[in-house]
């Protein structure tokens, strides 16, 4: 058992209501934080046990930071610990919020949990997190249930745009023109998916390229070809046509390898 989680099971503070699967996911990610000059923002202050939690664990150099639709929740305000009040889906908020906060080393989202409270968030959020930092958004579930917005597969759900993601780290590979490479590509070290979370890693990314070391040892390298070499033969030339218009129509393709 971890720190964070002895902390939750003795908890000497204000009411606190968390997965428990969820305090090994925060070890993993917040741990070489501790005892550091950290930033931490938290949509959804609840009873603010979870503020006093992250304050005990950070200690005394962090700067804890509670956001809240509920204007009763600026009660919990305390040394080290500062509450704004405001719409997690109100973009105008969260613009103002980052004219009066620092940048943020890890940012989580345990507020409303409704599909556009998630996604404006992250978009309006996401920016004013460290280039090293880390965005953190909880109780996936609720993509799945209905009175959240949610369902398996639904349009504007946030694991959908979370899967969307997985397209924007790998869009420099993207032989489409659809798939561009974009803030998202240049600044995601990782989509950490977990059950009910998801963990994005921030990093720049500025290098694409791969190298060779060593002495081949095959008497043929099998390279990844992508046509030419006068048209790899007319049968060939005719499947990577017809693949052409399966994946225009993202219909599985035909393997001619």
């Amino acid at each position: 058992m971890n720190d964070l989680e002895k902390y939750f099971r003795n908890n000497p503070g204000r009411l606190i209501h968390k997965c428990v699967h969820y305090f090994d996911i925060y070890e993993q990610y917040f741990s070489k934080y501790r005892d550091k000059e950290v930033v931490v923002l938290e949509i959804g202050v609840y009873h603010g046990g979870s503020l006093q939690m992250w304050k005990n664990y950070f200690g005394p150099k962090a700067k804890i930071i509670g956001v809240d639709i509920n204007p009763e929740c600026k009660k919990f305000e305390e040394e080290g610990i500062e509450i704004f009040i405001g719409s997690q889906a109100n973009r105008e908020f969260l613009q103002e919020l980052k004219t009066k906060i620092p940048l943020v080393d890890i940012l989580m989202d345990d507020g409303g949990h409704g599909m556009q409270q998630q996604i404006t968030s992250f978009e309006e959020l996401y920016p004013h997190v460290k280039k090293d930092g880390i965005y953190l958004c909880e109780d996936l579930h609720t993509s799945y249930w209905l009175k959240f917005g949610g369902g398996y597969k639904r349009k504007g759900t946030f694991i959908e745009y979370g899967k969307e993601l997985i397209d924007k780290i790998n869009a420099n590979y993207s032989e489409q023109g659809i798939l561009k490479a974009d803030t998202f590509t240049k600044s995601i070290k990782g989509l950490h998916f977990y059950n009910g979370i998801l963990v994005i890693e921030k990093g720049e990314i500025t290098d694409f390229h791969d190298e060779k070391t060593g002495t081949p040892s095959l008497s043929k390298d099998m390279e990844i070809t992508r046509l030419p070499q006068p048209l790899l033969k007319p049968v060939n030339a005719l499947l990577y046509i017809i693949n052409s218009i399966l994946r225009f129509f993202r219909l599985p393709g035909i393997i001619w390898k």
